[in-house]
């Protein structure tokens, strides 16, 4: 079984956090959501989904998980405000573990100055962003590029669960059916 951070503040996309979410918990895996206060209650941008930090950003560590899931939504753009949340994700990256990050997810990683030479995929708008940071940017539902696993938008959840779940199988030799 492997243990997913989902790092969410509010105004996350609330499709693009409850698809990976029970794709992952229906695989047999452990997830948690990693925010910027325990026990802080957050809210979906439209508001169908209320969930509840279970680990503060100063109380974990990429050692902590197999993988990390950057949900899109303002949620992104919040947290790359944060200091915790950038350093967070960015050990992610360098830890050669996978982040999975979904339309304005990479925003994030751009922070953490992680993206050069890699290849990726999010909404449109942040294609420039992305560039900038040293990124290749691509149009694609779905591109994986070592350990990044991206996708553009909530119609390309289908794939990134699939890539998701499939790279979690892995993490402990599980053979997925």
């Amino acid at each position: 079984m492997a243990r997913v951070a989902f790092v969410l503040a509010d105004g996350f996309e609330d499709s693009e956090f409850r698809l990976p979410w029970d794709a992952v918990r229906e695989a047999g895996h452990h997830a948690v959501i990693v925010g910027r206060a325990r026990g802080e209650v957050l809210t979906g941008k439209k508001g169908t989904e209320h969930v509840s930090v279970d680990a503060a950003l100063g109380e974990v560590r990429p050692s902590d998980f197999d993988a990390l899931v950057v949900p899109g939504g303002h949620s992104p753009e919040r947290l790359r405000r944060e200091p915790a949340a950038v350093a967070f994700a960015r050990e992610f990256v360098d830890s050669g573990k996978t982040v999975a990050a979904v339309c304005h997810g990479p925003q994030l990683l751009a922070d953490g100055e992680v993206l050069r030479g890699r290849t990726l995929t999010s909404w449109p708008s942040l294609q420039r962003d992305l560039e900038h940071a040293g990124a290749h940017w691509v149009d694609e539902a779905l591109v994986t590029d070592g350990n990044l696993v991206t996708s553009r938008k909530p119609a390309d959840l289908p794939a990134f669960c699939d890539a998701l779940v499939n790279r979690l199988s892995h993490v402990h030799g599980e053979a997925r059916p």
